[in-house]
């Protein structure tokens, strides 16, 4: 008998604490709350780029709106591909993101013989951090007062004007020969590692034009250089005077540079849901808004769906030119 109520406490103690064990498993499993530790954003440009000023402006307020604090690596170099390959390499923690110029899609896959990364299998579209304005800048020597007369003055000296471009398959570089393609103009192109030095030189005299971003308005308020017009669809209202482009006679000088956030493709959906929307809610502060602006950037919350179609437009449009104009890395 005795045997008999051993055998049955030994069955209970053991059914019981198997079940103890299979409920603590299940706790285990069960997924913490989203973000349960800092989140990383790997930026593709240097510290002080316009990528990376934008990108620390939302910082602090998406940190507390997260929960978790925001961290900022600086990866920069080879047109983005650096830091591509950063996120496809750590991204698996679930807290990384990357943000990055959409070029990234439409301009490196044609300009980079081998792509470390493929952008449309490794990543997805999170959020749009900023759309900026690129606009047609000339040193301020240069004796021409607006597109018609820089395309009629490039006619009259063939091969004497150059561009300059923050490096081989940005979009200043891609507006460059949008723009000569469009003005059946010639115009030798000088690369350079950013627009910040790029617009040193133009100011200097050394080349002659190029698409430049909003962070040389107090140049031109300063008489340092000359503003001819916006390579937009529309005019912006961050400088209202300038006509676009197209204004002026020359179709499909379109290049506006988009600022992605991109996440590793296998991040789950509700985490991305969960960035866009807070991303989304800092995005539509006013003086978020107002603070973007000052650098001729729209802060526009898009959902991942709209990015993406921002993205293949801007594919159907770069990908024929880079490849005509025999655009290559540097």
């Amino acid at each position: 008998m005795k045997k008999r109520q051993m055998l049955r406490l030994i069955g209970r103690a053991a059914w019981m604490g198997a079940a103890l064990a299979l409920a603590a498993s299940g706790a285990m499993a069960q997924p913490a709350t989203w973000p349960h530790k800092p989140v990383r954003f790997i930026v593709a440009f240097p510290p002080g780029g316009l990528a990376d000023v934008l990108a620390r402006m939302l910082q602090v307020p998406l940190g507390e709106a997260l929960g978790q604090p925001v961290i900022i690596e600086n990866k920069g170099g080879a047109g983005g591909n650096v830091a591509a390959v950063e996120l496809a390499r750590t991204g698996g923690d679930g807290h990384s993101f990357m943000v990055n110029v959409s070029t990234l899609e439409s301009v490196n896959p044609v300009m980079f013989e081998r792509m470390p990364v493929n952008p449309a299998k490794d990543f997805q579209h999170v959020a749009l951090l900023a759309n900026t304005q690129l606009f047609l800048v000339t040193r301020p020597t240069l004796p021409v007062t607006d597109v018609k007369s820089l395309v009629a003055y490039a006619k009259a000296n063939p091969g004497k004007l150059s561009y300059a471009s923050a490096g081989a398959g940005t979009t200043p570089n891609v507006g460059g020969e949008l723009f000569k393609q469009g003005a059946g103009i010639f115009a030798t192109h000088i690369p350079y590692r950013g627009a910040a030095p790029a617009i040193q030189d133009l100011m200097a005299g050394q080349v002659d034009f190029g698409f430049m971003p909003g962070t040389m308005f107090q140049h031109v308020k300063a008489g340092k250089l000359k503003l001819l017009g916006v390579a937009s669809r529309q005019r912006t209202p961050n400088y209202a005077s300038a006509p676009t482009i197209t204004e002026e006679g020359i179709p499909n000088v379109l290049v506006d540079t988009p600022f992605v956030f991109y996440a590793p493709a296998a991040m789950p959906a509700a985490h991305v849901e969960r960035m866009n929307r807070e991303i989304n809610r800092v995005l539509a502060q006013p003086a978020i808004k107002a603070k973007f602006a000052e650098f001729a950037a729209d802060a526009t919350p898009l959902s991942p769906a709209e990015v993406k179609a921002m993205v293949q437009s801007e594919i159907a449009l770069f990908g024929p030119i880079v490849k005509s104009r025999g655009i290559k890395s540097d």
